[in-house]
């Protein structure tokens, strides 16, 4: 990091397909390429395509170290690193928060990348207070698969059907797939106090 150089937030959301990882891998090169000393990092719980590396939807991918909370965040980052990129932070705790804003105090660029919504449309962990406090926000769209217009929610289906709101936010190794939709065609349907009961 060089001396005297202004920390920064940057954030990439929207919704599941969107190109978020995408987007953070080509800044993460970008940075390397203009010879910053770049750190990448996901959570532990995200272990879809690979253990140690940041992989989009599409197959790009780049290391990283995995990490299980804010804290180890903060332990693993060296003085002389620029940019610090996290992937699916929505996945932490509110203490990511704290953490990236210190690195941000101490001269860092930060990039992180994360759903801004869960499957039922409403915002994810700590993504609103990261979006507050960001120097530089991108909202990412995917395409709906229901019409093909600008997607910004993630459909959850399970069984090919719409998921519950009740159901779990998070689904760790969960046979469930993900959609993008739109707004108009985004469904969360709230079970009947019968279903509940039996």
């Amino acid at each position: 990091m060089n001396p005297g150089m202004q920390g920064v937030v940057e954030v990439i959301c929207g919704c599941m397909f969107s190109g978020k990882t995408e987007e953070l891998i080509r800044r993460a090169k970008e940075a390397h390429y203009a010879q910053k000393k770049v750190l990448l990092f996901k959570p532990l719980l995200d272990n879809r395509y690979s253990k140690h590396e940041i992989v989009s939807h599409n197959g790009l991918s780049i290391k990283a170290h995995v990490i299980k909370s804010a804290d180890e965040l903060l332990k693993n980052v060296p003085a002389e690193v620029d940019v610090i990129g996290i992937d699916e932070v929505q996945f932490f705790d509110d203490d990511v928060i704290l953490a990236v804003s210190r690195l941000a105090d101490a001269g860092h660029r930060i990039v992180v990348a994360g759903l801004d919504q869960d499957f039922r449309g409403e915002p994810f962990g700590p993504m609103p207070k990261l979006l507050a406090l960001a120097e530089h926000v991108t909202k990412l769209h995917a395409i709906c698969t229901v019409c093909g217009e600008p997607a910004t929610r993630t459909q959850r289906l399970i069984d090919g059907e719409a998921a519950f709101y009740d159901d779990p936010v998070i689904l760790v190794g969960a046979a469930d797939s993900y959609e993008a939709r739109c707004r108009n065609h985004h469904e969360v349907p709230v079970r009947s106090m019968k279903e509940h009961l039996s």
